[in-house]
């Protein structure tokens, strides 16, 4: 049988069932890594929608790909499930708590120091330049930074600058796509 295309962005891919989404909590999503990551992108944790999918950031209405794309890191507006073109643009994925849940508030602080823990140990492996949390609450629990705002931080991980960006996930009305996107752009002009 010949291997299944991956879905076209202008396609959209069949929405989960909701006892899929139940069947999800607890799953994980496995990380998107290269040989030479510039920038290595952290989310909170996947969704149940993400662990359904095995895409990161997958859920309709949550804003990571559109930023990304208006940002400049990507040339075009790329579909959760094209996320293995991002090694290509010397970009990454991976998350600070490896479980999907429905919420980030069902993880406990200790999961998010245990990410902090493990994220530290694949950022000293994989060495971007640039660790993105995309989550200021999740990167305060995870590194014990309780006064971190979103912007650079003073926190290095060996070689690595470490940057909080906003929670692009659309349940975060505070931040527009627009915020975002700016946010994200900040980030990819410093690397000039």
């Amino acid at each position: 049988m010949p291997p299944v295309p991956e879905t076209p962005p202008s396609a959209k891919p069949p929405r989960p069932t909701k006892a899929e989404l139940a069947a999800a909590a607890d799953l994980t999503v496995d990380d998107v890594l290269g040989p030479s990551i510039e920038v290595l992108f952290c989310g909170i944790n996947p969704g149940l929608y993400s662990a359904v999918t095995g895409h990161h950031f997958a859920r309709p209405g949550n804003r990571f790909w559109p930023a990304l794309h208006l940002s400049g890191f990507t040339p075009r507006l790329l579909a959760p499930a094209q996320q293995w073109e991002l090694p290509s643009y010397g970009l990454g994925i991976t998350n600070v708590v490896a479980r999907a849940t429905a919420q980030a508030a069902e993880l406990s602080a200790e999961e998010f120091r245990e990410g902090g823990v493990r994220l530290a140990g694949l950022v000293a492996e994989v060495r971007p330049k640039v660790l993105a949390v995309l989550g200021v609450t999740a990167y305060r629990t995870a590194f014990a930074e309780r006064g971190a705002v979103i912007g650079p931080q003073d926190r290095r991980i060996g070689e690595t600058t470490v940057w909080v960006l906003p929670n692009p996930s659309g349940l975060n009305a505070h931040w527009t796509l627009d915020r975002i996107a700016g946010e994200l752009r900040l980030l990819r002009e410093s690397l000039a």
